[in-house]
């Protein structure tokens, strides 16, 4: 039986900030996350800035690979003020996307980053996960 632990997506995109343009980037992150709270399908978003290594990580938990399509359709203008700041480091998939979300996240992050897709194991969530309305 599959449950919906089992289609489970969480990102983790640590990217490297251009030098000099910090406040850029942190308005830019703030205005996505902003526009993925009222209308994306993500479940979770967080962000964090180590200003000290000009590194930023990204976390986004979705429902499944559809959620994934849903929100790189929507979010992607905000995505690209995003990386006009920034380039990606290292994106790590844990959980199993579809083969369409695997390869346009492999080419998404292209020669410039590493990519790392780790299946999914065991787990459980302690929140409700409810379907959209």
């Amino acid at each position: 039986m599959t449950t919906s632990d089992d289609t489970l997506l969480l990102f983790r995109n640590t990217m490297r900030i251009t030098d000099g343009h910090l406040d850029d980037f942190r308005g830019a992150i703030a205005r996505a996350v902003e526009f993925a709270r009222r209308h994306g399908p993500q479940l979770m978003v967080q962000t964090f800035v180590d200003e000290e290594r000009m590194l930023a990580h990204s976390f986004q938990l979705f429902r499944d690979s559809d959620a994934v399509r849903t929100h790189w359709r929507l979010a992607d203008p905000h995505i690209q003020e995003v990386m006009a700041h920034c380039r990606v480091e290292h994106f790590d998939v844990f959980g199993e996307p579809d083969g369409d979300v695997a390869d346009a996240i492999r080419s998404a992050v292209g020669e410039q980053g590493s990519l790392t897709i780790s299946p999914r194991i065991a787990g459980f969530t302690r929140f409700v996960i409810s379907s959209p309305a």
